[in-house]
């Protein structure tokens, strides 16, 4: 499609977004440094979900969650070489956002962009809650608002200040995660080989017994694939976050290149010595999770608080961090027409009036919760419940179309190439309906994905409406 004259005023809002424009009080800065990135894209996979829902998927998957872990850690490092490949070639703060909009159309922008916004504000609330939940363990009596109030400010404030607090309090977030699961793997490894002492080298009894490997069959496996996958989410973001480097190509291109052994290094390693050390069915693990369990039966003096220490720094570096990411995210819709001008404001080269709109949404959620906790909060987090698999499907369809025109017109911009396209890109969508059809088939995630694909329908509409009126579609004129 030949460029309108409104696409081309898009391309000139997008240029400035990624900090290309003239105009200081358009453009984001570039406060975060090679180490801040370096971190965010190493503590980034260690999510809140990985000490918080593994016990879910161990506990209906057994030894396979390990299987069942590398299955969809695959599938994430191919949805990460894709938007790696695109992010290095076009940084931008709207990451596959601006990505789905160049390629596919404005209407796939607005609706994969504000469906993330979406997703991050309500999980910055969820991830509140967990995060008051730990406090209220520590101090009995008090009231969950009360923390949650406390941290909403906190991380308000960091946003609303240089990015290069963000970067900090994510470097160190990050840093205790990241020497947390070390620490739990070196133990583990150790118990394992029998040299830590007072253990015995368990071998393989607990991977064959009790009940085998897949002690609940295929479809044990099939629910612990569902439980893995979500555990990913937020590795988007270190991808909205080099946009605002001084070296973005640099940032995003160590970030995905490392991802494969971050994976398999921190989930598929850990599930592996979860499993080999202790039954998979103690009833320690439905009882405390985990880790906790693990490091119980080493005998490791107060395990419990410990790992609610590790939590909520998870869940408090995943707030953080999910706040940063729904405010570029509405910042840099809002600076391409895709949604209410004011938000694409930019003070001290932060967008301050989106982090203010995407923490208040957050704050809203949160009350929600406390008021009506099993349904307007419950519909809330089921409108998101597979935002995550949209997004990927998104990155998808956007790199098999941006590829080629790379290729074509800048082949000096493929600093990160998808492996064996296109094949391996078809294999990625291919998985990605797979796990959309496993939610389908299981009775619990399928209220999720019937309100998130009512969510999307209604934001693909939108977005088709103001398309057409505008008559903005893919411009691939420019890769």
């Amino acid at each position: 499609m030949n460029r309108t004259p409104s696409s081309a005023a898009a391309r000139e809002q997008a240029d400035a977004v990624q900090g290309a424009g003239p105009d200081s009080g358009s453009t984001l800065s570039n406060g975060l440094k090679q180490r801040h990135l370096s971190m965010i894209a190493l503590g980034g996979v260690i999510g809140a979900g990985l000490f918080v829902g593994s016990r879910e998927g161990i506990a209906a998957a057994g030894p396979s969650i390990v299987l069942a872990y590398a299955v969809s850690g695959a599938l994430v490092m191919l949805v990460m070489r894709m938007l790696g490949e695109m992010a290095a070639a076009n940084p931008a703060s709207g990451s596959f956002s601006v990505h789905a909009e160049r390629s596919i159309g404005s209407w796939a922008g607005f609706t994969v962009g504000w469906m993330f916004t979406a997703l991050l504000c309500v999980a910055v609330a969820a991830e509140a809650l967990g995060a008051a939940d730990v406090m209220i363990q520590w101090f009995p009596g008090t009231q969950p608002w009360m923390w949650v109030l406390l941290f909403m400010v906190i991380f308000t404030g960091t946003n609303l200040a240089a990015v290069s607090n963000f970067g900090e309090f994510e470097f160190w977030f990050a840093a205790l995660k990241v020497a947390a699961i070390g620490i739990f793997l070196v133990l583990g490894l150790l118990a394992i080989f029998g040299v830590l002492p007072g253990t015995q080298a368990p071998g393989t009894a607990h991977l064959t017994g009790d009940g085998g490997f897949l002690p609940k069959g295929v479809d044990g496996l099939m629910v612990g694939l569902l439980a893995s996958v979500f555990a990913y989410g937020g590795l988007e973001t270190v991808t909205i976050a080099a946009a605002e480097s001084k070296d973005p190509v640099r940032g995003v291109a160590s970030a995905v290149r490392t991802a494969m052994w971050r994976i398999a290094l921190f989930y598929v390693g850990s599930m592996a010595v979860i499993v080999t050390v202790i039954p998979w069915n103690d009833s320690s693990i439905a009882k405390s999770g985990p880790y906790v369990a693990v490091l119980d039966y080493l005998k490791i003096p107060a395990a419990g608080q410990i790992m609610n220490v590790v939590i909520l720094v998870a869940l408090l570096s995943a707030m953080n961090a999910n706040l940063y990411g729904a405010s570029r995210m509405a910042f840099s819709l809002t600076a391409r027409g895709q949604g209410p001008a004011f938000l694409a404001k930019v003070s001290g080269g932060v967008p301050r009036r989106a982090v203010l709109m995407c923490s208040g949404f957050g704050f809203v959620a949160v009350l929600l919760s406390i008021l009506w906790p099993d349904t307007v909060f419950q519909w809330l987090l089921n409108m998101v419940g597979a935002a995550v698999l949209v997004v990927w499907g998104f990155i998808a369809a956007a790199q098999l179309r941006m590829r080629r025109l790379l290729e074509r017109e800048s082949p000096e911009k493929l600093v990160v190439k998808m492996w064996a396209f296109p094949v391996l890109t078809w294999v990625a969508l291919a998985g990605i309906a797979a796990v959309l059809l496993l939610m389908l088939r299981d009775e619990n995630q399928r209220i999720q994905l019937l309100f998130t694909g009512g969510f999307g329908l209604v934001l693909t509409l939108v977005g088709l409406a103001r398309q057409r009126s505008l008559g903005r579609g893919a411009d691939l004129t420019k890769p």
